[in-house]
C-alpha cells in the first residue's frame, strides 16, 4: 500500500483536514502503479485468503464512500449554515463490516461514527435511500426519517436502529437489556417483535470504554453469562486510539477485554475489507450460536478530527496527522479494488466522485425542506397523552377468571377485604396488573423471595413465577437499563429502585435515554415502564440520607416523564392502573414514589383510628392523570397544597388549626408531582382567603416552587387587588441526618401550624 509522505505538500498548506483528506484519496488511486491480469467474479474471493467475495467488497467499498462523503459534504456545508453536525465517520468506515454481516432485524445501537454501517445496512431492505435519509437528519429538516429534525441521529425504524444521541457509553446498558429481553420473551411466551435468534448490536469507542456506565453493561453481561444465562449482545468497540484529543494507551483495550471471563473477545482490522471481514463474521457467527455476550475489538482510526470544530494542527503534530491518513481504510479499500482487477483506476474515481455528487444533491435538497419552526412541532413526540384512551385501558377489567386465580376465590378478592394500609394495597395492585398484563415483569434488588425491603412485592413470584418477577445485580443503571430493553421487546417492565437515593446512581438512563427516545425518535420508538421507587423522609431518621431522600428534583427536571406520589393505598392502587395504562398506550416512560413512612400507616389522627386505611378499589376504577384529591372542598379559610408524607401531616395540622383560629382548612393532595396540573392548582387556589405550601422536599427545586409558580402565574399570589397571603413550609436545603435529627430537616406538623399562625 502506498503511503502519503510526511510533511504535508506545499500546494496543499492551508488546505483543511476534510480538503487533505479528499485530495490524498485522488492522489493515491492516480499514483497507483500496480497491475492485475484478471478480473473476480462476483462470488470469487475479492484477495486470496479473504471470506469476502468480490461482490460483497463492491458493497462494502460503495457503503464506505458514502459515508465519506457524507463527512465531506458536513464540512463543506456547515460554514453555509446547511448542515447542522460535523462529527463525523472518517477512519471508522470498516463499522459497515459488521452492519454486513448483522440482520436488519438485530436492534443496533449506534456510535456516531456509524455512517459506514447506516450506508451497508440500508442495503439490507429495498427502496430505502442512505443518503437522502442522512443529508435530511444532517440538515435538521422535518423531514428526517429517523428524528424528525430533532438532532443528527442514526436511526431507522424498518431498519432497528433505535435513535439516540449516544452520549458517552449510556447506550450500552439498553443493549445489554435489549438482548437480555430477547431471551426472556421467549421464556415467558411473549411474542417477539424481531426473530427469536436476533443480537443486540451496540457500538462506542475506545475511550468510552472506560466510563463507568460502560463498565456497568461489560460487569452485567459477564454476570449473566457467568450464571448460564443468554446474553446475546455484540459489543463493538471501535478503536481509533483517542477520545477527542486524549490518547489511549497503545495495548490498552486488549488488555482490558482480552481476558475477562465470560465476555467472549474478538478482535477484527476495520481499515482493511479483505482482512477484517472473516474475524467480524466470526465474532456476529459467535454471539448469534452461543448467545454469550462477545467483545468485538474493531481497529479503526479517526480522520479529520473529532468534529468540525476540532483543529488538530493545533496539538498534534504534522508528522502525526500525516501518519494518521497514511491509514485512511478508504485507501486500503481503493487499493484492494485496484490489485484484485475488480475496478480500474478510471473506475474508482468515477465511483467517489458520483458518490460525492449524490450527498452533495441530496444535502441541497435537504436544505430545502421545512425546518420546526414551532415549540408545539418540536415538543410534538415528547410527551403523547390520549386521555379517552388511557382511561378505558385504565378501567379495563376484562380478566376476571384469571383475578380469582390469582387471589384464590371470588370471596378472596382484595375489594372484598377490610380496609388495609398503602403497603398491602400495592401489592394487590401489582397482583392485578400482572393478572391483566401476561407481559409485565417486575425486577430489582431484593424484590424476589424477599418480597422488597419492606414486603411490598411479597408473594408475587411464588404466583407468577420467577422468569416474571426477579432480582438483579445490585445496580441501578442495569435495572432501569433492563427495563429499556424489556420495553425495545414489547414487554411492560416495572423496575423496582430500593430507595430514591440510589436513582440518582442511574439517573441518566432515564433522562438521557429512556425518557428521550420518543423525542429523538420522532415517537416511533417508546420506552414504556412504570419505575417504583420507594421513596422520602420521616422513618424516624433511620438510615440516615440514603433512607430519607426527599430530593425529587432530578425527577422533575426530565422531560416527558410522568411522576406520581400516592399519600394512601386506594390512590395508590388507581394511580398504578393509570400509570401502567400510560405505558401501554402512549409509551411513556412513569415512576411512583412511594412514601415508605406511609406504607404500614394505619391511623391518622390518634392511635387505633384507623384513620389510614382504605379500601381496594375495584380492577375498573382508576385516576386521570393529573387529578387531585380534596378534603374539605367547600373551606376557604386556608388552603394547604401538599402531596405524600404532607397530606396526613396537613390533616392532622388543620385540626389544630381549625381548634385555634376557627378556620376551615381544606387539603388538597396534588398526588402527580410531574407534571403539575397547574389549572387544577389555580382552580384550588382562587377562592381561598390564604394558601399555604407544605412541600417535604427541598427548599432549592422542590415541588412548592412549582405550585407557587402556578398561583403566581395565575394571578394569585401577585393581583394586587386579589393576591392571597401564603407561606411555604418546606425541607431545609440539606442531607437528611441520622436519628432525630432528621426531623430539623424536615417539615413537621408544629411548622404548619405556625406558618397558619404567621397568616392570621
Amino acid at each position: 500500500m502506498t503511503s502519503i509522505q510526511s510533511p504535508i505538500p506545499a500546494r496543499m498548506r492551508g488546505l483543511n483536514r476534510a480538503e487533505i483528506c479528499d485530495v490524498n484519496f485522488s492522489e493515491f488511486v492516480r499514483g497507483w502503479n500496480g497491475r492485475s491480469d484478471a478480473k473476480p467474479a462476483p462470488d470469487d474471493a475479492i484477495l486470496d485468503g479473504s471470506t469476502l467475495d468480490a461482490r460483497g467488497f463492491r458493497e462494502l467499498f460503495e457503503s464506505q464512500l458514502v459515508s465519506r462523503h457524507l463527512d465531506l459534504m458536513a464540512r463543506v456545508l456547515r460554514v453555509q449554515n446547511k448542515v447542522f453536525y460535523t462529527i463525523g465517520s472518517s477512519g471508522h468506515e470498516g463499522n459497515a463490516m459488521v452492519a454486513r454481516a448483522t440482520r436488519h432485524t438485530d436492534p443496533a445501537f449506534l456510535h456516531y461514527r456509524s455512517g459506514g454501517f447506516m450506508a451497508e445496512r440500508f442495503r439490507k431492505l429495498p427502496g430505502m435511500d442512505p443518503v437522502m435519509d442522512s443529508a435530511l437528519s444532517f440538515a435538521a429538516s422535518k423531514d428526517d426519517p429517523a428524528s424528525g429534525g430533532r438532532h443528527k441521529v442514526w436511526g431507522s425504524k424498518p431498519l432497528w436502529v433505535l435513535p439516540q444521541t449516544s452520549t458517552i457509553a449510556s447506550h450500552l446498558p439498553k443493549a445489554f437489556g435489549t438482548a437480555v429481553a430477547i431471551e426472556q420473551g421467549k421464556r415467558i411466551g411473549h411474542q417477539l417483535p424481531i426473530p427469536g435468534d436476533s443480537i443486540a448490536i451496540c457500538s462506542f469507542g475506545d475511550a468510552s470504554s472506560n466510563h463507568a456506565t460502560a463498565q456497568t453493561a461489560f460487569n452485567a453481561a459477564a454476570w449473566t453469562a457467568y450464571q448460564k444465562l443468554p446474553a446475546p449482545v455484540l459489543f463493538v468497540c471501535e478503536d481509533n486510539g483517542i477520545g477527542i484529543s486524549v490518547k489511549t494507551p497503545d495495548g490498552w483495550v486488549a488488555r482490558n477485554f482480552a481476558s475477562r471471563p465470560d465476555l467472549d473477545y474478538f478482535a477484527a482490522d476495520g481499515l482493511d475489507l479483505a482482512n477484517g471481514y472473516g474475524d467480524v463474521q466470526k465474532a456476529v457467527e459467535h454471539c448469534r450460536r452461543s448467545r454469550r455476550p462477545t467483545f468485538l475489538h474493531l481497529r479503526t482510526t479517526r480522520i479529520m478530527g473529532h468534529a468540525g470544530t476540532d483543529f488538530e494542527i493545533e496539538w498534534r503534530s504534522l508528522e502525526e496527522l500525516c501518519a494518521v491518513e497514511a491509514t485512511d481504510p478508504l485507501l486500503r479499500s481503493a487499493a484492494i479494488a485496484l490489485e484484485s482487477g475488480l475496478m480500474s483506476k478510471d473506475e474508482v474515481l468515477a465511483l467517489y466522485e458520483q458518490t460525492r455528487a449524490k450527498c452533495f444533491a441530496a444535502a441541497e435538497d435537504a436544505d430545502r425542506r421545512p425546518r420546526l419552526s414551532s415549540l408545539q412541532e418540536v415538543m410534538a413526540p415528547l410527551a403523547p397523552y390520549s386521555p379517552a384512551a388511557v382511561a378505558k385501558e385504565a378501567a379495563r377489567a376484562d380478566y376476571d377468571k384469571r383475578r380469582e386465580e390469582v387471589f384464590g376465590g371470588t370471596g378472596k378478592l382484595p375489594e372484598k377485604q377490610a380496609p388495609r394500609h398503602m403497603a398491602i394495597q400495592i401489592n394487590n395492585a401489582l397482583h392485578d396488573l400482572f393478572a391483566k398484563y401476561p407481559e409485565t415483569l417486575l425486577f430489582g434488588e431484593d424484590v424476589a423471595q424477599k418480597g422488597g425491603v419492606y414486603t411490598v412485592t411479597k408473594g408475587l413470584q411464588k404466583t407468577f413465577g420467577a422468569r416474571r418477577v426477579f432480582n438483579t445485580l445490585l445496580d441501578e443503571t442495569v435495572i432501569l437499563g433492563l427495563a429499556q430493553g424489556y420495553a425495545n421487546m414489547g414487554m411492560l417492565p416495572l423496575p423496582e429502585i430500593q430507595y430514591l437515593a440510589y436513582f440518582h446512581n442511574a439517573a441518566d438512563q432515564i433522562r438521557g435515554e429512556a425518557a428521550s427516545l420518543q423525542f429523538f425518535s420522532n415517537d416511533q420508538y417508546r420506552n414504556p415502564m412504570v419505575v417504583r421507587i420507594a421513596s422520602l423522609g420521616y422513618q424516624r431518621g433511620f438510615g440516615g440520607h440514603f433512607h430519607n431522600d426527599n430530593s425529587i428534583t432530578a425527577l422533575r427536571d426530565i422531560p416527558g416523564l410522568v411522576v406520581g406520589c400516592p399519600s394512601r393505598g386506594d390512590d395508590a392502587a388507581t394511580m398504578l392502573r393509570t400509570l401502567a395504562a400510560l405505558a401501554k398506550v402512549d409509551g411513556r416512560v412513569c415512576a411512583l414514589l412511594e412514601p415508605i413512612a406511609l406504607y404500614m400507616a394505619k391511623d391518622l389522627h390518634e392511635a387505633g383510628d384507623g384513620g389510614w386505611l382504605t379500601e381496594y378499589p375495584a380492577p375498573d376504577q382508576a385516576m386521570t392523570l393529573g387529578e387531585g384529591r380534596v378534603y374539605g372542598e367547600e373551606h376557604e379559610d386556608l388552603v394547604v397544597f401538599t402531596f405524600g408524607n404532607g397530606v396526613p401531616m396537613s390533616l392532622r395540622a388543620a385540626r389544630m388549626i381549625e381548634a385555634k383560629h376557627g378556620w376551615k382548612v381544606r387539603v388538597v393532595d396534588l398526588r402527580w408531582l410531574v407534571p403539575l396540573n397547574d389549572a387544577f392548582i389555580r382552580e384550588q387556589g382562587a377562592g381561598a382567603k390564604r394558601i399555604l405550601v407544605v412541600d417535604e422536599g427541598r427548599r432549592s427545586a422542590g415541588v412548592g416552587e412549582g405550585i407557587i409558580t402556578a398561583l403566581a402565574e395565575g394571578g394569585l399570589l401577585n393581583d394586587a387587588a386579589g393576591a392571597r397571603p401564603f407561606r411555604r413550609v418546606v425541607g431545609a436545603d440539606t442531607f437528611t441526618p441520622l436519628a432525630g435529627a432528621a426531623f430539623l430537616v424536615i417539615p413537621s406538623e408544629e411548622e404548619i401550624i405556625a406558618a397558619a399562625d404567621s397568616l392570621a
